[in-house]
C-alpha cells in the first residue's frame, strides 16, 4: 500500500517521490524475475542482462543497479564488447562505486598482451620481479586467507604447482589479508612455498588497486615472453599453463 504525503485541496494525493520508488522496485522485480527464467532455461542469460539493464538504465539513471547488470554483461563478453560497455557506463552519470569498477576493470583490459610492472619483497625476505622472469610461466595469484572461494581453488593451485613447477611454472601470491601472523601461519601449514605479497591493506592492496581487482580469487597468467595472457587463469588451470610452457 503505497504512503500518503500531503493534502492538496482537501485531497489525499501519493508523494511523486514514493511513487517513483515504488514503480522502480516494480520495474527492478520483474527484470530479476525474467533474468531467473532465462537462467533456468539455460541460455540468453547474458543478452536478457544487458536488455534489461539497458531499459533500467533509461528509465531510472540515477539508479546503481542497471549499472552493475552492465558491468556484470562485461565481465561475461569478449574484450572489444566489454571495453566498449565498461567506457559507455564509465561517466559522471554513474555512481561513484560502479565507476571505481569500470576504471579497474578497463586498467585489466588494458594490461592483456603487456608485461606486468609488479615487483615486492615477500613476507619471506625474497625479492620478487615479475618483469625479470621471462622465461617462465608465472601464475599471479591475488588471494586471501578469508576467502572462501580462494581456499576452495588452492587444492587446484597447489596440484598445478607440484606438477609443472619443474618444468618452468612459477606463482607469485597478493594476499588481501590484514593480519600477516595468520597469513604466513596458513602459508606454513599448507606448504605454499611461492613467496606472497602483504601490505595489510585488504580491499586497498596497492597491487591490487594497481590492477583494478575488485573481486578474488584473481588468477592471472603470464606467458614466458613475460606478457599478460589470461586473466581468468582459473578455469582449466593446468591445460592453460601446459598451453603457454609449450610455445
Amino acid at each position: 500500500m503505497k504512503l500518503l504525503c500531503s493534502l492538496v485541496l482537501g485531497l489525499l494525493v501519493v508523494c511523486p517521490a514514493l511513487q517513483a520508488a515504488d514503480d522502480y522496485d516494480a520495474r527492478l522485480n520483474a527484470a530479476k524475475e525474467s533474468l531467473q527464467k532465462k537462467r533456468a532455461a539455460g541460455s540468453g542469460f547474458v543478452e536478457e542482462l544487458e536488455k534489461q539493464g539497458r531499459e533500467l538504465l533509461k528509465d531510472f539513471p540515477d539508479k546503481q543497479d542497471p549499472y552493475q547488470m552492465l558491468v556484470a554483461v562485461a565481465q561475461q563478453s569478449p574484450p572489444d564488447k566489454a571495453r566498449a560497455i565498461l567506457k559507455e557506463i564509465n561517466t559522471d552519470k554513474a555512481p561513484a562505486q560502479v565507476k571505481s569498477m569500470a576504471a579497474g576493470m578497463l586498467a585489466q583490459f588494458e594490461a592483456i598482451g603487456k608485461p606486468l610492472d609488479i615487483k615486492y619483497k615477500a613476507i619471506d625476505g625474497r625479492e620478487v620481479n615479475v618483469p625479470a622472469m621471462k622465461g617462465k610461466v608465472v601464475l599471479v595469484d591475488f588471494w586471501a586467507t578469508w576467502c572462501g572461494p580462494c581456499l576452495a581453488e588452492l587444492p587446484n593451485v597447489k596440484a598445478a604447482y607440484q606438477k609443472l613447477h619443474d618444468k618452468g611454472f612459477e606463482i607469485v601470491g597478493i594476499s588481501f589479508d590484514k593480519d600477516k601472523d595468520a597469513l604466513e601461519k596458513f602459508v606454513k601449514k599448507e606448504e605454499m612455498t611461492w613467496p606472497q605479497y602483504f601490505d595489510g591493506k585488504m580491499w586497498q592492496n596497492e597491487l591490487g588497486q594497481k590492477y583494478g581487482i575488485n573481486s578474488i580469487p584473481a588468477m592471472w597468467l603470464v606467458g614466458k615472453d613475460g606478457n599478460l595472457v589470461d586473466m581468468n587463469a582459473r578455469d582449466g588451470l593446468v591445460a592453460k599453463i601446459e598451453k603457454e610452457l609449450a610455445k
